[in-house]
């Protein structure tokens, strides 16, 4: 009788074994839209939860992540041009062999994992992972597909030539491991009349400036390094200047937020120690519109390639003429010219003000995506919705509508001044040279 039983029992645990590794083997299916989905996707995740990343390095990353999704796919369509010999300093790239087959899935996949692995080597063991399973995933659903060993393994070496081609170029440029350096103890400025100063209300307990040197990092498209710097208006105290005027508005403004304006200052705050950051914010607009429109795979690395690049330029440029003016921020001009009492609904990020950040790299992100897909765009932007209620502030995380790209460049550049933490100069210069900059990366020759 235990003989029989320790059969039967025996039998059964092969069964239950063989039918948990066939389920653990099954097949994810993925169409070609969500490969690119999924990695953009991972790429925020990512963004998310790594320490110490920051706006600055976040935009450089999605510009090379970006970048190499575009180039480990555009051989499968002839209409499209490699990048390669034009853009900064970046020559020649890994070519396929003109007599062998490849799958471009696979290549992209192999791509995405290596840059990413490379990019955020920094990043938790935990994420490393989630890399490993979605190449693995990907890979097993389309290698199946093509049925053909040589083919598979081939393609995904070469996307492995193509992004660790561009991580080799990417050490150069100025930006690599910034995360290192955030905070510079040994960089210092001339404290002067309306220079920055570091607040008493702030994101962050340093009270030493954030990379300072950002933007001197190689830009992207030589281009946008030689685009001329913008006006500020000339500082003066005087009551009726057209300098005091911008504080005054901010002043004025901060007494007559509405609930709508509060919540719209909350949403665009997208701190980096929460949040995948702004850049990373426009990359999931980006995301948005993809799976709503749902272009060719050649698209949509098109897409990311674009919105990474156009906001890395975008954050150079603008830490260069952050650090290039050293401007204040209303939290310390105001309490000094206005009322010693006043604070700002938001708190002050630690790096000079003028101009915007975030108005800049919006910007870029809008420009770019009305050149793609055209401005009118109905979407909803959920990105925060489930976020915890900020007590402090006593606002919710509501979700956005909007019905055009441009309209969420412009909500996310007036998020600043109803925080409090920007003057309309700021954002409006910020505006206008984001779409500069995005204007010369949609000007490529991509097709």
């Amino acid at each position: 009788m235990f003989k029989k039983n320790l059969i039967n029992f025996t039998i059964i645990f092969y069964v239950i074994f063989f039918l948990s590794d066939c389920t653990q083997k099954e097949t994810v299916h993925f169409t070609e839209q969500e490969v690119a989905v999924k990695w953009a996707e991972l790429t925020m995740h990512i963004t998310k939860h790594t320490p110490a990343n920051t706006p600055t390095f976040a935009s450089r990353c999605f510009g090379y992540i970006g970048l190499t999704m575009y180039e480990s796919y555009v051989h499968a369509d002839k209409n499209y041009n490699s990048l390669a010999g034009q853009l900064n300093a970046l020559e020649k790239l890994p070519l396929p062999e003109l007599d062998k087959n490849y799958d471009w899935i696979l290549s992209l996949n192999a791509g995405q994992a290596e840059i990413l692995r490379n990019i955020y080597t920094q990043t938790a063991d935990s994420n490393k992972v989630k890399i490993d399973s979605l190449e693995q995933l990907i890979f097993d659903s389309f290698a199946k597909k093509i049925n053909d060993k040589k083919t598979a393994n081939r393609s995904k070496a070469f996307g492995q030539s193509i992004a660790n081609s561009i991580f080799e170029w990417s050490k150069n440029d100025g930006g690599h491991r910034g995360y290192l350096k955030n905070f510079d103890k040994k960089w210092k400025h001339d404290v002067y009349p309306g220079s920055w100063k570091p607040p008493l209300f702030a994101q962050s307990f340093s009270h030493h400036p954030l990379h300072p040197y950002w933007g001197k990092n190689r830009t992207f498209l030589k281009e946008n390094s030689n685009l001329p710097d913008p006006i500020m208006i000339e500082y003066d105290t005087t009551k009726n200047s057209p300098y005091y005027q911008q504080f005054l508005a901010v002043y004025e403004k901060d007494k007559t937020l509405t609930l709508a304006e509060k919540e719209a200052a909350l949403w665009w705050g997208d701190d980096p120690d929460d949040t995948f950051t702004p850049p990373g914010h426009s990359y999931y607009i980006a995301t948005i519109a993809i799976k709503a429109k749902q272009p060719s795979l050649m698209k949509c690395t098109e897409t990311y390639a674009r919105i990474g690049m156009a906001v890395a330029d975008a954050f150079i440029n603008c830490w260069k003429w952050k650090y290039l003016f050293f401007s204040e921020r209303p939290n310390t001009f105001i309490p000094q010219f206005i009322d010693q009492e006043w604070e700002s609904f938001w708190p002050d990020p630690p790096f000079p003000s003028f101009p915007s950040g975030h108005a800049i790299q919006a910007a870029a992100a809008s420009t770019v995506m009305q050149d793609l897909y055209g401005d009118q765009f109905s979407f909803v932007d959920d990105a925060h919705v489930g976020r915890e209620r900020d007590e402090v502030r006593d606002v919710d995380f509501v979700a956005r509508k909007f019905e055009s790209f441009s309209a969420v460049a412009k909500e996310t550049a007036d998020s600043r001044f109803y925080g409090g933490i920007h003057t309309a100069q700021d954002n409006d210069v910020g505006l206008e040279e984001g779409a500069k900059i995005a204007e010369r990366v949609n000007e490529l020759k991509w097709q």
